[in-house]
């Protein structure tokens, strides 16, 4: 079992930048998928960024490209989550995942990751 530890989030104002971290229990680096999903209120669960398993390819979905950037640091274990330009429809539960044997096509999908974070509240107001 591999435990995700989050930290960050919190409550800013429209344009504010807020970095959220994940922290493996591990090195995950070359082993694990790392990913972010976000839930807002009264929706389904959404695919925001991910990087393979490799580490050598980084996706995003739509709305966040270009205003959040995945990072990780060097020992392997924690993945960070930049988000800058935040927007009210930002505000949302995140959560971030890891996952073994997920494949590149299937990185977006919520039900192939098998470890999760336990969320962080990040919400954009004025």
């Amino acid at each position: 079992q591999l435990q995700l530890v989050q930290s960050g989030g919190g409550w800013v104002q429209p344009g504010d930048s807020l970095t959220l971290c994940c922290t493996a229990a591990e090195d995950t680096d070359g082993r694990y998928a790392r990913a972010w999903f976000r839930q807002a209120p009264g929706k389904e669960r959404e695919f925001v960024a991910a990087r393979s398993r490799t580490g050598g390819s980084l996706y995003y979905t739509d709305s966040v490209k270009g205003r959040f950037v995945i990072s990780r640091d060097s020992g392997g274990n924690t993945e960070y989550l930049q988000m800058d330009r935040l927007q009210p429809d930002d505000t949302a539960v995140y959560y971030c995942a890891a996952d073994r044997n997920i494949i590149t096509s299937s990185l977006r999908l919520e039900r192939e990751y098998d470890f999760w974070g336990q969320g962080t509240q990040v919400t954009v107001s004025s």
